[in-house]
């Protein structure tokens, strides 16, 4: 009897690498998979939904304080913004010259925001139901660790 390659996927996907690195990276690739499959009506991916989520919480911002707020480099942020930008979500507000950008989400922005705000909440809950407020909790902590130990 052969065994099928599906089948052959599926024996992988259930079992772990010796290497954290590479399950963290599996892990990542899912959950990111998860909401972006969430936020797909909305027409954002989680990326641009974060940033627009910081964006709300910041209000007008540069792309240093972005990349700060968010732990992130600041070619990740441009990344990003650039759809963000081209779909007029977010504009530059700085004054003409100006050496420093000053991110401002627009009105647009602020609607596709609101309503992806729902999507998303309706995948941190599917996420909580699935691995358990408890086991959630300990992920959080644990990430914290991880994230923490790049200062060494």
């Amino acid at each position: 009897m052969t065994t099928t390659r599906k089948n052959k996927k599926s024996s992988q996907e259930q079992s772990a690498s010796v290497c954290t690195c590479i399950n963290l990276r599996r892990s990542s690739m899912a959950v990111t998979g998860l909401y972006d499959r969430y936020l797909a009506p909305s027409g954002l991916n989680i990326s641009q939904f974060s940033l627009l989520k910081h964006l709300t919480a910041l209000g007008p911002a540069s792309v240093s304080e972005l990349a700060l707020e968010m732990r992130l480099d600041r070619t990740t942020i441009v990344r990003n913004l650039k759809a963000l930008e081209h779909s007029g979500y977010v504009e530059d507000t700085s004054a003409e010259g100006s050496r420093n950008r000053c991110l401002t989400l627009t009105e647009s922005g602020r609607t596709v925001y609101n309503d992806a705000a729902e999507l998303w909440e309706e995948a941190q809950r599917f996420l909580q139901e699935s691995l358990g407020i408890g086991q959630l909790q300990i992920l959080n902590t644990l990430l914290s660790k991880i994230e923490n130990l790049d200062g060494y």
